[in-house]
């Protein structure tokens, strides 16, 4: 079938035809093109159509499509093992492997996703220091937990949604919400609630409001004040981790969180998620501790294979990085130079492997308010213009673009290119 009558057909069937909504392209004059194959850098559709992938699974693809490595090992998981919601060896190995290369992590636990990840990494927050309250801030997306839909930026201001509808009050009533880059407005709210306080859970690298990076003095300032406080800090790297450096945005900013979030790339594409940090606060968990947590599909073997392969492929190589930094730095100033020929407003935020191109007059963007100062209408023209010409990038304006390993020169020459044309 083509992709129109797929992604009709799908309506049937699934809410909107999808089953998350940035995928149905909502507020964009184009229907989404059905995904049939990926290789490297590119992605075909349902017609045959060529794109090059710079949304790469919403970050994931980190070594670009159907990697050999990877493919290999989940080909050789599933020889043997699918499921079995029981102990494997597989789990101790990426276990093991994350404990002894990342910084401020001597234990992992094991989920599905990312959303599951920072629920349970705030649950265990609130366990550990028998206080209800954490702080959040306006503009960063932390998964679809009740908890943390309030001012959460991305998929419910793209969809321009205030909040989220089916979100009881009781569910965000200990969501505290501050000012990202802002640290005056944490100060306030410490000082209104900071006994009550259990966590702040921060991205260091917003994605989800855009890439927006966080100021060294700010996150110092969170580490401080926790510090101070009693309060524990969760760095949510579920999309900076793996990505911005092997080591995350905590090994660049040299800042130490108490507990870290992780997932999209450390599944090597397939659905996988991890929290860690401190043994002493990890060990709360049950069976350990009293902080209860599960999960059937967590720690699968085929996803934990897929991942191993990821990760020891990406620690083994950091001229990876040292490529995407480059790639990176090579596509944002070609954007930045085209933007001001043509004269489009436009602010470039990158940090290392993501970066976003803001449609905004302001001088800089750092923050959620600074973001929705955007002509979302313009973006949806560019977007729908890179498109239709065969580059793939995120339908939202308040979304990130990802550099992976195999975007070489021509693929930047092409969608610089392409650009120019805009």
């Amino acid at each position: 079938m083509k992709n129109i009558d797929i992604f009709e057909k799908s309506k049937l069937y699934m809410p909107g035809g999808v089953n998350s909504p940035v995928r149905a392209f909502t507020n964009t004059k184009v229907n989404p093109p059905i995904i049939r194959k990926g290789l490297g850098a590119y992605i075909w559709d349902e017609d045959d159509k060529e794109y090059i992938d710079f949304v790469a699974s919403w970050g994931p693809m980190i070594l670009g499509h159907n990697d050999f490595e990877v493919v290999n090992a989940i080909k050789a998981m599933v020889e043997n093992a699918i499921s079995f919601g029981a102990p494997t060896e597989s789990e101790l190995i990426l276990s093991k492997h994350m404990v002894d290369t990342l910084d401020n992590v001597d234990m992992v636990r094991m989920v599905n996703s990312g959303t599951e990840a920072t629920m349970s990494a705030v649950k265990l927050a609130r366990g550990y220091t028998k206080k209800d309250k954490i702080i959040k801030f306006a503009g960063c997306y932390h998964g679809h937990f009740d908890g943390f839909l309030v001012e959460a930026g991305s998929g419910v201001l793209t969809e321009r949604i205030p909040g989220s509808p089916g979100v009881p009050e009781g569910s965000i009533q200990n969501t505290l919400i501050a000012k990202y880059n802002d640290m005056e407005s944490v100060k306030d709210l410490f000082e209104r609630f900071g006994e009550e306080i259990a966590a702040i859970i921060v991205e260091p690298v917003a994605g989800n409001m855009g890439v927006i990076p966080g100021e060294k003095e700010f996150l110092q300032g969170l580490r401080d004040i926790c510090t101070k406080c009693g309060a524990l800090l969760i760095f949510d790297e579920v999309m900076s981790g793996f990505r911005v450096a092997y080591k995350g945005a905590q090994s660049i900013y040299k800042i130490t969180p108490d507990l870290t979030t992780y997932a999209k790339i450390m599944g090597g594409g397939l659905p996988c998620g991890a929290y860690g940090g401190k043994k002493e606060i990890m060990e709360q968990l049950s069976p350990m501790g009293p902080v209860y947590q599960a999960g059937t599909m967590s720690g699968n073997p085929v996803v934990m294979a897929a991942g191993y392969a990821t990760l020891k492929k990406l620690y083994d190589n950091p001229r990876y990085y040292k490529h995407m930094e480059s790639t990176g730095c090579e596509l944002e100033n070609g954007m930045e130079g085209i933007a001001k020929e043509k004269g489009i407003p436009m602010v470039m935020n990158r940090c290392g492997a993501m970066m976003t191109a803001f449609f905004t007059d302001k001088t800089e963007v750092k923050n959620y308010e600074d973001a929705k100062t955007c002509d979302t209408r313009l973006y949806g023209k560019f977007f729908e213009h890179m498109l239709k010409n065969g580059v793939y990038i995120a339908p939202s304006q308040f979304e990130a673009m990802f550099i992976g390993v195999k975007h070489e020169k021509q693929e930047i020459e092409k969608f610089l290119e392409v650009m120019k044309n805009f």
